[in-house]
């Protein structure tokens, strides 16, 4: 399963721009990927992973913004089609079961 946060969140003034930076730092101590600016991704085992991430996501949310998820399945994740430019990420494009590094 991945879990993908899509975020757009004010930046203007110097506290949002700190709530931005620290929302941006837990998610990736979480194990989110950048797949492009504002949305990022997680690989998960199951729903109860999925499940415990939102929880700790919605823990650190910043005041203001708009942050949304979505969890779809690894099949229907690598199907994603490119239309202009290159995939240029971090991120595991693969639904095999398998992954070797």
């Amino acid at each position: 399963m991945r879990t993908i946060l899509f975020f757009d969140l004010p930046n203007t003034s110097k506290s949002e721009t700190r709530e931005y930076t620290r929302f941006l730092k837990h998610i990736k101590r979480l194990g989110f990927v950048m797949m492009q600016e504002s949305v990022y991704t997680k690989l998960s085992i199951n729903e109860s992973v999925v499940e415990s991430t939102m929880r700790e996501v919605k823990a650190h949310l910043p005041k203001e913004g708009m942050v949304s998820c979505l969890t779809i399945t690894e099949n229907q994740f690598s199907s994603i089609k490119h239309l202009i430019g290159e995939a240029n990420t971090d991120v595991i494009m693969n639904d095999s079961k398998v992954v070797k590094l």
